[in-house]
């Protein structure tokens, strides 16, 4: 069997969660295989929403595996807090979710570090969460990390050995914590390793790998988006994990001849959270129309999305890297009322047009616009694609001549329901 990867391809934030979710009664397992809590997976279904910051989107469905793999960073209090809603809400998450030994645990002094190396850059903050994911995965290559299967093999001594490490650290930061406040954050997390104990922590790799051998399918879900990769995004402003798809093959150990379908998501438009370069950002009243429509505010931090145009240079980028073999186009009822439609299909650097993602996209590039009419219909309650109006059909049919990929699945709305797949 092959493992199909779903995974952002803009600057995330591109509904990942939802599709998850659409998707899972096809699989067996779904996976999780890089990223922290500070990505936020939304899903909305009989009148709920939920929110999801480590767990896959995978464990609504029925009963299917639900794994973190070895490529996410965890932090123990956030995961508390997130299960013990879930539970409340009847999952029987214990029964379903395993989590890899390998998995890197944020402590409680990696977000103090966070919020001290952010604030030590002044007016070149990189705009992060604060959840401590950079200094995790920094401790992890520099082979500094604390990893969850520690808890079984001298815990207390690796624990002690890394606090100490940045406790030297945040003093060269000009930011050591007292005493008392530390050491309430160290009881409520040491609280929350005694609560992970109670889950299937596996090694991880060996389970997929197994469950392949079976015949069972697996879906491997990103976090982030394709733009935030830590080598082939808008660097420095990007995430601190691989989040394209060869992603999937270090953070669950498959190999890369595993790789079946790569769904690729996207939004009918763009968006953005925190510092960096954004070419298509629209800064008038058009922008905030779409950040209001599309209710653009962080999932976690609740912060307000920068919002623009769809960008085609980026996402034909995005579709290379990844081996994208079918698209999914997310939030195009946000753009239903528009009279026109616009999308970038080149830029311009210096007096001459490029349809390749450059080296820098921070200055001087300015975005070569193509104008479609907008199809003016409410799009939310149609059940196939038969029903899409005329400008609406042609919109998808540009969108595809444009990335040379089919767009598979079109969602119409917030709700699992809204969601159409498009005939082959």
């Amino acid at each position: 069997m092959k493992v199909d990867v779903l995974l952002g391809l803009q600057w995330g934030d591109e509904g990942k969660g939802k599709v998850v979710d659409v998707l899972t009664p096809r699989y067996d397992v779904v996976a999780r295989f890089q990223g922290g809590p500070n990505a936020g997976h939304t899903l909305e279904f009989e009148g709920k929403k939920y929110v999801l910051r480590s767990i896959p989107s995978g464990i609504f469905q029925h009963g299917q595996i639900n794994v973190i793999g070895n490529g996410v960073v965890l932090d123990p209090v956030l995961f508390r807090q997130e299960a013990e809603e879930l539970e409340k809400s009847g999952i029987d998450l214990r029964s379903i979710l395993r989590i890899s030994k390998k998995v890197h645990l944020i402590a409680p002094t990696h977000r103090l570090l966070d919020a001290a190396s952010e604030a030590a850059k002044g007016g070149k903050k990189i705009g992060t969460t604060g959840k401590g994911i950079g200094p995790t995965y920094t401790d992890k290559i520099s082979r500094n990390g604390l990893r969850l299967g520690d808890v079984f093999h001298n815990f207390d001594e690796k624990y002690a050995t890394l606090r100490n490490l940045h406790l030297t650290r945040l003093a060269a930061l000009g930011a050591t914590p007292d005493e008392e406040t530390l050491a309430g954050l160290e009881k409520t997390w040491m609280d929350a390793i005694e609560y992970l104990k109670g889950f299937g922590i596996v090694d991880s790799e060996f389970l997929i790998n197994g469950l392949l051998a079976e015949g069972k399918s697996v879906l491997c879900e990103g976090a982030q988006g394709t733009l935030l990769d830590i080598d082939f995004g808008s660097y420095p402003f990007v995430t601190s994990s691989n989040t394209i798809c060869s992603g999937a093959c270090s953070g669950l150990g498959v190999a890369p001849n595993r790789i079946g379908e790569v769904f690729g998501i996207f939004k009918a438009y763009c968006t953005r959270v925190g510092s960096g370069p954004f070419p298509t950002e629209l800064f008038d009243e058009t922008g905030k129309r779409i950040r209001d429509l599309g209710h653009e505010y962080g999932a976690v931090t609740g912060r307000e999305r920068r919002c623009g145009w769809i960008d085609l240079v980026a996402l034909r980028y995005a579709i290379m890297i990844n081996g994208v073999t079918q698209l999914i186009m997310m939030k195009s009822d946000v753009l239903d009322g528009f009279d026109e439609i616009k999308a970038c299909t080149a830029y311009r650097i210096n007096g001459e047009e490029t349809r390749q993602f450059p080296y820098s996209i921070e200055d001087g590039i300015e975005p070569v616009y193509t104008t479609l009419p907008g199809w003016k219909t409410d799009m939310t309650r149609m059940q196939s694609e038969d029903e899409f109006p005329k400008e609406f059909s042609d919109y998808i049919a540009f969108l595809e001549k444009e990335l040379a990929t089919p767009i598979t699945i079109v969602s119409i709305g917030p709700d699992r329901k809204q969601t159409i797949e498009r005939r082959k």
